[in-house]
């Protein structure tokens, strides 16, 4: 019997006039983003969720869309011609089991995506473990920088469009897009990217995570290598010749591959890397031909593969090198990717969304030599269905290694039935983390946290604060704090 998790890949019949939408789950900031851009598009838009909350209550409200808090089978009485299914939703979802009794065409939200924007343009899809929302908003400013008008979408905002969605601006332009190997929907357990119709195609990096719906990382890697099958001779991969998994999957495209390197000096890859205070600079080759100095105004290796993976996808769909070289400069980045939000007592505080312990290290690195001198506080909330495990329990020791204190928020509480011996061990964490040179505590709640650092600051220090939520405001809240003490 096919596991649940296991990938199942589901594309239903549509209506041939769509007209009217109705987005269940629309509160959630992939949903939310597309029932905007839905608009954009023409489309009658509506939606229901439950915890409708700020910012994307206000957003959808100042965009026009009517939203309905929680489930009902009246809100489906406007009687939409499709009801887009998020993956928030489970089969016994009310609204969804009176679409299916009316006979409502449904479908999930990538194939929505996919049917009826991504088919009308050249999609350009971003794939891999880490990286996905940067690079996305890194192709797409290249291309608007080079006169191409992209449309995107992406998880969070593009400080370069100030949104995180774009229709095209012109025809037949490409399309930059996410490709999550999250799963679909309830009726459809296959990864999200399969339904994206790649005109060219990015694989970045293959690591372990989702643990709530993979079992290891070679199921991960049977999802990337279906990916792979839709890369035929016409659609080229941009593939990272730096990871070993990615080169392994890479070789079952059809397609040309161009390969990036940031260690191997295979294809685009960069050389002599420097960090500044400002970003980082670095020697670009071609294998071993020199092509020019570039300056990316963001810190950390892993940043140079991103800016190389869409150099390569750019120069495919017609950039130049210097075209690009010159766009990079640029570039302002997304929000929860270090973002600076502010000093405060001469406390500077950085929001990222790291999670991961790939992702953690990498961000601490780069920030660390970036604010070389100044002490560095990694404050850490284990929030994801594989954060919350103890399945990287001895890589954290090796990812928070760059950071001179540590702060872990007590792991989000979920009832899942996650075992007690499964759950990550926090106080062990810190332990080990303060033994190794590293002191490590763990306050407790987001606000245990906030007083915790508001008597341990000082000026001069760097807070860098990493979660893939809200973390309870926590950003927010120690600014407010940091501001009462500068004045006390």
């Amino acid at each position: 019997m096919t596991k649940p998790h296991q990938p199942c890949f589901i594309r239903l019949p549509l209506p041939s006039r769509v007209r009217k939408v109705h987005l269940l789950g629309i509160a959630g900031s992939g949903v939310g983003t597309f029932a905007m851009l839905l608009k954009d598009a023409g489309y009658e838009v509506k939606g229901s969720d439950t915890n409708v909350y700020p910012p994307m209550s206000t957003r959808l409200t100042d965009y026009g869309i009517e939203w309905f808090e929680s489930w009902s089978p009246d809100h489906l009485d406007w009687s939409p011609d499709l009801v887009v299914v998020g993956n928030v939703c489970r089969s016994d979802n009310l609204e969804a089991v009176t679409a299916i009794e009316r006979g409502i065409a449904y479908c999930s939200f990538p194939q929505a995506l996919s049917d009826l924007i991504l088919s009308k343009c050249r999609s350009t899809v971003i794939t891999g473990t880490h990286g996905k929302t940067t690079t996305t908003a890194m192709v797409a400013h290249l291309l608007d920088h080079s006169g191409f008008m992209p449309g995107f979408l992406l998880g969070g905002v593009a400080k370069n469009f100030s949104a995180g969605y774009r229709l095209p601006q012109q025809q037949n332009a490409p399309f930059v897009i996410e490709g999550d190997e999250y799963d679909t929907a309830f009726f459809d357990k296959g990864p999200k990217f399969l339904h994206y119709r790649p005109s060219i195609c990015l694989l970045n990096n293959i690591e372990f995570d989702h643990a709530d719906i993979y079992d290891s990382i070679e199921e991960i890697e049977e999802n990337f290598g279906r990916l792979m099958k839709l890369c035929t001779t016409s659609v080229p991969l941009v593939a990272n010749a730096d990871d070993d998994r990615v080169v392994r999957c890479a070789a079952a495209a059809q397609g040309p591959t161009l390969w990036f390197s940031v260690e191997s000096k295979r294809g685009l890859n960069a050389q002599n890397v420097e960090t500044e205070p400002e970003g980082t600079r670095f020697d670009l080759y071609e294998d071993e031909t020199f092509k020019g100095r570039v300056f990316l105004p963001m810190s950390g290796r892993h940043n140079v593969g991103n800016l190389l993976a869409a150099f390569q996808i750019c120069r495919w769909l017609g950039v130049n090198l210097h075209d690009l070289i010159d766009g990079t400069k640029g570039f302002l980045g997304t929000d929860k990717r270090q973002e600076e939000k502010g000093e405060v007592d001469g406390v500077l505080i950085i929001d990222d969304f790291a999670h991961h312990p790939t992702a953690i290290r990498e961000t601490l690195s780069g920030l660390k030599t970036r604010y070389h001198g100044r002490r560095m506080w990694a404050v850490y909330e284990p929030k994801s269905n594989t954060a919350r495990r103890n399945i990287h329990q001895e890589a954290y020791l090796a990812s928070f290694r760059h950071a001179d204190r540590v702060v872990v928020a007590t792991p989000f509480q979920k009832n899942d039935g996650l075992a007690d011996e499964d759950k990550l061990n926090v106080s062990l964490l810190c332990n080990q983390l303060t033994e190794s040179g590293v002191p490590a505590s763990s306050p407790g709640s987001a606000d245990d946290i906030v007083s915790y650092l508001s008597h341990k600051l000082e000026s001069g220090d760097v807070v860098v604060v990493m979660a893939n939520s809200g973390f309870d405001g926590l950003v927010g809240k120690l600014m407010t704090k940091l501001s009462d003490r500068a004045v006390s």
